[in-house]
């Protein structure tokens, strides 16, 4: 009996032999294409640390209460600390990443893959555009990364995303890009992100400013958004590269951006609109006016026409049109597709140079309060909704927590006289006025509502 257990204990040990001989291991000699973009790319994409410095908003009646009993209040602020990602575009040490990542940094600090620490520098950026550009100066010969061309991608090729989610460093994710052109709204409601490239490659807190990259290891994208996990999964949008290179040079160059301007006042098709004026489209945006000498104009751009596509993009609303013109630079030609009385046809436009920007900019203004002010657009009005019979001044930039970057100042009250504010420079002839002690009302309008703010300034 003995013998034959042992026979049987052979024979097992034999067939266990020969299985791990038989099932040999599959691909031996195989790697993974993605394995070597990491080694080359992954070098050149960096943590980045910031440290933000924001005032502590004291309510101006409760400011005034301690005056009266104890004196002015000190100005006080607090430190707040974010991580973002970005990656290396020159050996002279420039950084491309998003400006939400940098936004109001009093300290950034860049960590390489080798553990290499700088201190760096910000350049410049656009918050509209999400881009911005800083700088370290490096210490020894830095990777780079290549730039590829995102007007060439196709559904379902390779994509690659390397960052720090969640402060884990040097995190790569692999999926396909889904879809282009999408486009999303802005967490503060005053437009949407545009032409945006859908991935499914997982993008997580800490990926904002990294790079999407394709097989090749090529920059496609940067990485800026994601949709809320409790609604969706694995859906992630990246800025398209080929709009961040036709900005980083001017940002390097100026520290800030000069985008196009098309020149028309501009409404949302819907349903009512478009039965109450006999329009032959249900989608699209209509052009209500046209503004003397600008680009629509020179192009053959009328009142009534309705703008279906901008440069192959679908339009389908006002906001999707302003931001989709200001991802060009002025004089770049585009194609614009219009519907008229019923009949398509496409014009070319040669953008020119938002008028904000050329002599009614922020720095021509005063600022008072926090708040930095700028002569309407037609491109603001189409962004923030304003009606066009509204005249005023656009908040550019706001530390008022009650005033919100798009709100239009249209009356200033002082001591129980109010002054009407239709420009920048009678905005700036009643702010050079006021005087420590003065009661201040502010009126504004802001997504379909006027408000007043009252205050007194001290």
């Amino acid at each position: 009996m003995k013998a034959i257990q042992n026979t049987k204990k052979f024979f097992v040990g034999l067939l266990v032999i020969f299985a791990a001989v038989s099932f040999a291991i599959v691909n031996a000699d195989y790697q993974s294409p993605i394995v070597n973009v990491v080694k080359v790319a992954a070098p050149a994409v960096v943590k980045i640390d910031v440290v933000v410095q924001t005032e502590v908003y004291i309510d101006p009646f409760i400011r005034e209460f301690y005056r009266q009993f104890f004196g002015d209040i000190p100005r006080q602020f607090e430190e707040s600390n974010s991580v973002g990602s970005g990656f290396i575009i020159s050996k002279e040490g420039y950084i491309v990443t998003n400006y939400h990542v940098v936004k109001g940094a009093k300290k950034i600090t860049v960590t390489m893959l080798n553990g290499d620490i700088y201190d760096a520098q910000y350049i410049g950026g656009d918050e509209e555009l999400d881009i911005a550009v800083i700088k370290i100066k490096p210490t020894k010969d830095l990777p780079v990364l290549e730039m590829g061309d995102s007007d060439k991608l196709q559904i379902g090729e390779w994509a690659i995303a390397i960052g720090n989610p969640l402060g884990f460093q040097h995190t790569v994710t692999v999926g396909v890009i889904s879809a282009t052109g999408r486009k999303i709204p802005k967490p503060d409601g005053s437009g949407y992100y545009t032409n945006l490239i859908q991935t499914d490659a997982a993008i997580n807190p800490g990926n904002s400013g990294g790079p999407l990259l394709n097989i090749y290891g090529q920059v496609i994208g940067i990485n800026t958004a994601i949709i809320n996990p409790t609604q969706a999964m694995n859906i992630g949008f990246a800025i398209p590269i080929n709009v961040a290179k036709r900005f980083i040079n001017q940002i390097i160059a100026t520290g800030k951006v000069e985008k196009a301007y098309l020149g028309v006042y501009v409404q949302t098709v819907t349903e009512e609109l478009a039965k109450s004026l006999g329009l032959k489209v249900t989608k699209g945006v209509y052009v209500f006016q046209v503004e003397k000498d600008s680009p629509a104009a020179k192009a053959g751009i009328k009142e009534g026409d309705v703008i279906v596509k901008f440069n192959g993009q679908v339009v389908e609303s006002a906001e999707e049109l302003t931001s989709l013109v200001r991802n060009y630079t002025p004089g770049t030609k585009v194609k614009v597709t219009l519907n008229r009385a019923g009949k398509e046809m496409t014009v070319e436009v040669a953008l020119g140079t938002l008028p904000s920007q050329n002599g009614s900019a922020t720095s021509t203004s005063k600022e008072f309060y926090g708040l930095k002010v700028a002569n309407l657009t037609a491109d603001d009005r189409s962004t923030y909704r304003i009606p066009a019979g509204l005249e005023g001044v656009i908040v550019k930039e706001s530390k008022n927590s009650y005033i919100r970057v798009g709100a239009v100042i249209y009356r200033i009250s002082v001591n129980g006289y109010s002054y009407n504010i239709r420009n920048v420079n009678d905005w700036n002839k009643v702010v050079d006025n006021i005087k420590k002690g003065d009661y201040i009302g502010i009126f504004y309008y802001y997504n379909g509502v006027n408000s007043v703010f009252s205050f007194r300034y001290n």
